[in-house]
């Protein structure tokens, strides 16, 4: 049996920073095992072709059950299947979530997670086209960059949110959130800048790292309570197993952790007892607490021709803002405006137009993840339980409106087409939920199903540690304990970097990176 320091389940956004790390040190040897292929695929590292991608063969292709409050939809549930992780099919937009975000996070239980202690962390990873600052890093791996060919109908976006009353931000990562602005991108010579690409392909000559792709985990191997290293299979047919001398880091997704988990009897015990799987530990918080962000759009015909850049995602500018313009918290509502005509579910870009989404960054409702059988090969059962809280339908409804509002602003005359969805039909509250229930989507931020804290319902400790199991980090977004306010990928590679530094300092005298001093607001973002 190969014998590794440690085994890292997963290369996609968190995944790929913890193999970068732990082999700095050329006496550690890491095995990266990923299910998925390498990223050779022509569309992942075009900006343009984001969109192609859902749905593609780089993509799990996952959906929800049956969703009670959508009439019964089953949502798309994408995920990368791929080296990069989602990191490599995703739109690229680097968004790293509210200051409050975090400090609540050390408030529900998890010492030096808080908004100081996790900063250093996002700047560590960050090579900014801005330079550096008190918020900013040129030092790290991935490229974050501004939009370069700005659609001139996006600048029309900006405009119009101005003349509402709404502040103009230059920076979502800056010292505050809220406002109108450009959204900052993980694109580097105008290619996707995936985690694969700023945290591998830099390192392939390590002789210390081992990357195998092809590579199903079906389950984890213990000595006791002790995991020793997985099983895995090889291009779907061949069962290995490699053995880890230190420990196995699960880097596999808030869909996929779980379903490892509960698949290796680690788990709620009367689901898993229900499933025929042998109990290793009772932990009932295994695929609970399932978190997401949901969107609804509104989409125009255009004119004239506005296709973007192929450096572009198609989604160039933002808008944070407060449902009740309440500036205390944190942003509860999350715009996203670009020159593309965007209608989910079917996901494919159509003629000239342009497209305004309305996004909940704080969702009342929770899912959850299950067994659906014991082959590791079939997908896990995902509920969501999305719009359960009418109150979240109601400020799905305000945001179209909203939206509507900025697109007759004079900024878009020069533009304006007919409004293709909802419709100018579709005007009356109740009619706008019925559309909402037919047409929106998940944002594709899943996190939480494996969170960290202290509480009976904790998976892992605030080190990262699995509870009751010795040998087994969770390194994820399934640990977040509540979904970050924004796009989850670059918070998804914080959480990497502190791992690795937690994992390091554990084994060395390594000291972690200490916290940064910047005073913000309540609502001030990272």
């Amino acid at each position: 049996m190969s014998q590794y320091d440690y085994i890292v389940i997963g290369a996609g956004s968190a995944g790929c920073v913890v193999a970068n790390r732990l082999t700095e040190d050329t006496d550690t040897t890491v095995l990266l095992l990923e299910a998925g292929n390498p990223d050779t695929k022509p569309e992942i590292h075009i900006p343009a072709e984001c969109i192609s991608l859902l749905g593609s063969e780089v993509d799990w292709g996952y959906f929800s059950e049956p969703e009670p409050y959508l009439n019964n939809r089953k949502m798309f549930c994408s995920r990368g299947k791929v080296l990069g992780g989602s990191s490599s099919i995703n739109f690229m937009m680097y968004i790293r979530g509210n200051s409050s975000d975090y400090d609540r996070w050390q408030e529900l239980g998890n010492p030096s997670w808080s908004y100081q202690n996790v900063l250093p962390y996002f700047k560590k990873s960050e090579h900014s086209s801005r330079g550096a600052d008190p918020y900013h890093g040129v030092d790290g791996e991935l490229s974050v960059t501004d939009v370069t060919s700005l659609a001139p109908i996006s600048q029309c976006f900006i405009d119009a949110a101005i003349a509402l009353g709404y502040g103009y931000n230059p920076d979502f990562n800056g010292k505050k959130q809220e406002g109108v602005g450009l959204y900052q991108l993980t694109v580097k010579d105008g290619k996707r800048h995936s985690a694969a690409a700023a945290f591998l392909v830099p390192i392939l000559q390590r002789a210390n790292l081992t990357i195998t792709t092809g590579a199903l985990v079906t389950r984890l191997l213990f000595e006791d309570t002790r995991v020793v290293g997985v099983e895995y299979l090889q291009e779907g047919t061949t069962l290995h197993r490699v053995r880890a001398n230190r420990e196995v880091i699960l880097s596999a997704g808030a869909f996929d952790s779980p379903k490892l988990l509960m698949l290796s009897g680690i788990g709620n015990a009367n689901h898993l007892q229900a499933m025929g799987v042998p109990v290793v530990a009772d932990l009932p918080g295994v695929g609970q607490n399932l978190q997401d962000h949901i969107l609804a759009c509104v989409v125009q015909a255009a004119t004239q021709t506005i296709r973007p850049a192929v450096t572009s995602n198609g989604i160039e500018v933002g808008l944070f803002l407060h449902s009740k313009r309440n500036l205390e918290t944190a942003p509860d509502l999350q715009f996203f405006f670009g020159p593309i005509q965007f209608l989910p579910p079917n996901y494919v870009p159509a003629a000239s137009g342009f497209t305004g989404a309305v996004s909940l960054t704080r969702l009342q409702n929770i899912g959850n993840v299950s067994l659906r059988s014991l082959d590791p090969k079939d997908a896990p059962m995902i509920r969501m339980n999305y719009l359960q809280s009418e109150a979240d339908v109601q400020k799905l409804v305000e945001g179209i409106k909203l939206i509507r509002q900025l697109f007759q602003s004079s900024a878009f005359d020069e533009f304006r087409g007919e409004e293709i969805a909802p419709g100018v039909n579709v005007q009356s509250d109740a009619a706008l939920e019925a559309y909402i229930l037919n047409t929106c989507s998940t944002v594709w931020h899943p996190v939480g199903t494996c969170k960290m804290g202290t509480d009976p319902m904790a998976v892992v400790d605030p080190e990262l540690r699995v509870y009751g199991i010795e040998g087994l980090r969770v390194v994820d977004a399934s640990i977040m304990p509540t979904i970050t306010t924004g796009n989850t990928n670059a918070p998804t590679i914080m959480i990497g970097e502190k791992a690795a530094d937690l994992i390091k300092s554990s084994h060395t005298k390594q000291t972690p990176l200490t916290e940064c001093n910047i005073q913000n607001s309540a609502y001030s973002s990272i």
